[in-house]
């Protein structure tokens, strides 16, 4: 694995600190991963601290968004000089739906293909949400109201399901 290691000037578009990748690091990644397509999953270290984090392209150039966990108070840092390593990271990265939010909606096929043809990062929304309940009573309730909006009953979270 190479060094990738870079410095680089903290940027930011919108609300999103970022930095741009060096060329040559750039197809160092584009190599190891075997795709030049967004979103690639990369992973190294910011100022000496760890994270994992997708590399992206917007607006025609590739950059790494550096989030809070990252860098303490990033949008407060703009124009500042930080230090980053990143590599590709192979690890699997996906996340487990619960059992019982998977049998709900493998009980009936419109939720299956409801759910099925929701965009991924919809899906995942759900999968993660359903994930960080503590009780049982409150997966439950937050499993049917899923089960409703799949079925088009309810909106969930504000949101249609297309």
């Amino acid at each position: 694995m190479k060094n990738n290691q870079f410095t680089a000037q903290l940027e930011i578009i919108g609300i999103n600190p970022f930095v741009f990748v060096p060329e040559d690091i750039l197809m160092d990644i584009f190599d190891a991963s075997g795709r030049d397509k967004s979103p690639i999953p990369v992973k190294g270290t910011v100022n000496g601290v760890e994270y994992r984090q997708n590399l992206m392209k917007y607006l025609g150039e590739w950059r790494l968004y550096v989030n809070l966990i990252m860098l303490k108070n990033s949008p407060k840092r703009i124009g500042e000089i930080i230090e980053v390593s990143i590599h590709y990271d192979s690890s699997d990265r996906s996340i487990p739906i619960h059992p019982k939010l998977d049998q709900a909606i493998r009980e009936d096929p419109l939720t299956l293909n409801n759910f099925e043809n929701l965009i991924p990062s919809r899906k995942l929304e759900l999968v993660r949400y359903i994930n960080n309940l503590k009780t049982e009573e409150s997966i439950e309730r937050n499993i049917d109201k899923i089960i409703r909006h799949l079925k088009g009953e309810i909106d969930f979270f504000g949101k249609k399901i297309n």
